[in-house]
């Protein structure tokens, strides 16, 4: 018969108010990021086809930019 442990190290170690901290930190990370996300669509789908193309971009790219303008590549 086999038998398995399972041994957590990191969270488990944390307080709830370190781990609490670190939440809210992430969530207000991700909200930052997605604001970013919004602005950047909203202000290039704002732009004409010839300014976009002024810009090297088609409409079509427009969410890829944001996506990498907000998270990175």
């Amino acid at each position: 018969m086999a038998y398995t442990t399972d041994i957590r190290t990191g969270t488990a170690t944390r307080s709830l108010r370190d781990r609490a901290t670190a939440f809210f930190a992430d969530l207000g990370e991700r909200r930052a990021k997605q604001q970013v996300y919004r602005t950047t669509v909203a202000e290039l789908q704002s732009l004409t086809d010839r300014d976009l193309a002024d810009l090297g971009l088609h409409r079509s790219e427009i969410r890829r930019v944001a996506l990498e303008a907000a998270y990175g590549k």
